[in-house]
């Protein structure tokens, strides 16, 4: 975790996007910190938490399910809001990592093809996709799995349907994040690079 002070000092220099991987821990910090600051939500998010970040998340990065869109988008119409999301899919070797399977992907694209479908996703925006590589100092892997999460991206960013328009390919880490950029990244989590390593009380 992130202090309130060490977001500050970032903050002071003009920079405003900043990412939560937990849902209390982004609560908590958005409530200490400036009204600006655009929250990025880039952890696991559980549908019943979906709820204590509606009201002002800038952009969700780990939509790994329907149902969890789904949620988002119930939620987004609560608080009169259009919720701006990308979906995640799963590219590394790890079981442990989430996300949408091609396949999964499909599906979704599809439902936000048929025009019945418009008015119930009214209140969320898919603006890419997300993806994490495997951990490991196998960088031909690593540039094999962005270049393939590239591939997804590229297939369709010329698809356009009422909130459904691709701008963001968020792949790259603090240990990765030049392979991620050289495959086509232009958005990237790279908080232990700024910060610095975490601590073990982190």
């Amino acid at each position: 975790m992130r202090s309130p002070e060490e977001i500050m000092e970032l903050y002071a220099m003009g920079h405003l996007d900043f990412g939560e991987n937990y849902v209390q821990e982004l609560v908590e910090k958005k409530v200490v910190l400036p009204e600006d600051i655009r929250w990025h939500f880039i952890g696991h998010l559980q549908s019943n938490k979906v709820k204590f970040i509606a009201p002002f998340v800038h952009l969700i990065h780990s939509v790994d399910s329907y149902k969890l869109l789904m949620e988002i988008n119930k939620q987004g119409k609560k608080h009169d809001r259009v919720i701006d999301c990308l979906l995640q899919v799963h590219i590394a070797r790890e079981t442990t990592k989430h996300g949408l399977s091609e396949q999964e992907l499909d599906e979704i694209v599809n439902i936000f093809s048929k025009c019945s479908h418009v008015n119930e996703l009214a209140n969320i925006r898919i603006k890419g996709l997300m993806g994490m590589a495997t951990f490991t100092h196998d960088q031909e892997q690593v540039r094999k799995e962005f270049r393939f999460l590239k591939h997804l991206y590229d297939k369709y960013s010329s698809v356009e349907y009422p909130n459904f328009k691709f701008s963001i390919l968020s792949m790259g880490m603090s240990d990765d994040y030049q392979i991620a950029l050289e495959e086509g990244s232009n958005m990237l989590r790279v908080g232990s690079l700024i910060f610095g390593p975490r601590t073990k009380s982190d």
